[in-house]
């Protein structure tokens, strides 16, 4: 019997104590294999053990100092615990282990945003975006670190990509008014606060910077 896959179809049907039986049997069964450790570990994680997770998920990089699930497993959990350094250096050992798809070039590109390193951040998210062009939130981050490095142009176009795909996105809006007030084009700027401010009226940072571009 296959435990692992027990476990994971336990899991994505929501029972998790089943998941964790199976889980459990898979070690007893192969205890040097990693791969039941880090279905443990995100079992641990979904329901928000972090503790008992990392512990898991270090025991698996102990036994396959190779297993970049592992090392993407535990930044993760870093990132719930908002410690970004610590997550930054799991993301990038599951890059060297040689992981590579959309989803951890756009949490590497987010927590080094968080640690205030946007220009760092700006090739993870565009490979981000390159995996996955449906992902708006890495194209979202993606456009506000091009805008960061003033690069406005190709920071806009971003922007007008997400809400083309989203045209319920207040901040992309917000944001490519923001870019065009800079740029000086007063009306485009005034447009895309509108738009901000239709989908979402409350948009405090849209209020101020319409009430800004209006009184100058």
């Amino acid at each position: 019997m296959d435990y692992n896959q027990t476990g994971i179809e336990a899991m994505q049907e929501g029972d998790f104590e089943k998941a964790a039986e199976a889980f459990t049997k898979a070690i007893e069964e192969n205890k040097e294999d990693p791969i039941p450790y880090i279905n443990f570990a995100n079992l641990l994680s979904s329901v928000n053990e972090l503790e008992r997770a990392m512990a898991f998920y270090e025991k698996a990089f102990e036994l396959d100092s190779e297993a970049a699930t592992a090392y993407y497993g535990a930044g993760n959990v870093y990132v719930l615990k908002e410690s970004y350094k610590e997550a930054k250096d799991m993301f990038e050992k599951a890059l060297q282990a040689g992981m590579e798809n959309g989803d951890l070039f756009y949490m590497l590109g987010t927590v080094l945003v968080k640690l205030e390193q946007p220009k760092l951040a700006l090739p993870y998210l565009q490979r981000a975006v390159e995996l996955n062009e449906d992902d708006d939130e890495a194209r979202f981050q993606f456009g506000m670190c091009l805008a960061n490095e003033e690069m406005l142009d190709e920071a806009l176009s971003q922007f007008t990509i997400v809400t083309e795909h989203d045209p319920g996105h207040a901040d992309a809006f917000y944001n490519a008014g923001v870019a065009y007030a800079y740029k000086e084009n007063r009306e485009k700027a005034l447009e895309m606060l509108d738009r901000a401010l239709e989908v979402q009226p409350d948009h405090m940072l849209a209020l101020h910077a319409k009430q800004l571009i209006t009184q100058s």
